[in-house]
């Protein structure tokens, strides 16, 4: 029996060591959002001869993400299947990333049943064109920039900090208010993740930053490494009264972002029209699509991350 165990702050370490090794980019893998997302999903993890293993419950089915580590992975597979069986429930695994299929059917040839969701891919950008936001391509972006700095000649960035995250709370309730965030489906989920985050930051190991105008906040951001060279963007709020608000935070964080990370990831768009928009508009590097993986044996219901 795989010994698996709800995941706490205080196994950050031990996750950290197999998923800031790895070469896999995807968003899931933040330690941040593993964390602040588990009062959801029922969050689990296990260690397994070299493999870290994960565990969730989404849309109330049994899933598990793809072992993170090295060793007999076709051995690992079947501990989970053994697993899943046990529990009385059909074997799938979630964030699979295109490259990552391959690897799945090498092992258990014709096996799986690979499905791909759109609204559930991840956006990854160079982090150096979001720092420079140079070329024509970017043109609109700087124009953004360029007038936010003319109009607010007194603004400042600076890092979120203890002291700072009660006006990230402020300005969160505040947007939550403006938007009608509450009428959204899913907008209640993601608030308690984010309000977890900002309550528990440093001990998330989690990296900010704040946009100030006239000394009020304007927006905010935070995130933290999925790897050695891709830093995840989990969080990006501003004051929509402020323009420019988004474009300004969104460009300084890159400039603050250690220059060991080549991508940054921001995330899903979940089929919201203004979002994918949004984040096609800048460019983006690669689209990382992510694919459930279940067995063709077992019949499963449409699973939603």
């Amino acid at each position: 029996m795989i010994p698996f165990k709800d995941i706490e702050i205080a196994d950050r370490a031990t996750i950290q060591r197999y998923t800031l090794q790895s070469p896999r980019r995807n968003c899931d893998l933040s330690f941040a959002n593993l964390c602040s997302w588990r009062f959801m999903y029922g969050t689990q993890f296990a260690e397994l001869d070299g493999y870290l293993l994960l565990k969730f419950h989404a849309e109330g089915q049994l899933v598990y993400m793809m072992p993170i580590g090295n060793g007999d992975l076709r051995a690992v597979l079947h501990a989970l299947i053994d697993d899943a069986h046990r529990e009385g429930a059909p074997f799938c695994l979630l964030g699979i990333c295109s490259d990552m299929c391959s690897e799945v059917e090498a092992f258990m040839p014709g096996q799986f049943q690979f499905t791909a969701d759109r609204d559930y891919a991840d956006y990854i950008y160079l982090r150096s064109d979001l720092a420079t936001l140079a070329g024509k391509r970017f043109q609109p972006k700087r124009n953004h920039v360029n007038k936010f700095k003319r109009i607010y000649t007194n603004y400042t960035y600076t890092p979120i900090t203890p002291d700072s995250i009660s006006e990230c709370l402020q300005l969160e309730q505040e947007w939550c208010l403006a938007n009608k965030c509450d009428e959204q489906e899913g907008t209640g989920n993601e608030r308690r993740a984010m309000i977890y985050a900002l309550e528990h930051f440093d001990e998330l190991g989690l990296t900010g930053g704040i946009l100030h105008v006239n000394d009020q906040i304007a927006a905010f951001t935070f995130g933290m490494p999925i790897n050695q060279e891709t830093f995840g963007i989990h969080v990006e709020k501003a004051d929509t009264r402020i323009e420019g608000a988004y474009a300004m935070i969104n460009y300084e964080f890159a400039n603050h972002i250690p220059e060991q990370y080549i991508y940054l990831n921001r995330e899903e768009d979940l089929g919201i029209e203004g979002l994918r928009k949004a984040k096609l508009s800048y460019q983006p590097t690669a689209i990382l699509e992510k694919y459930i993986a279940c067995l063709k044996s077992e019949p499963v219901e449409a699973i939603k991350w």
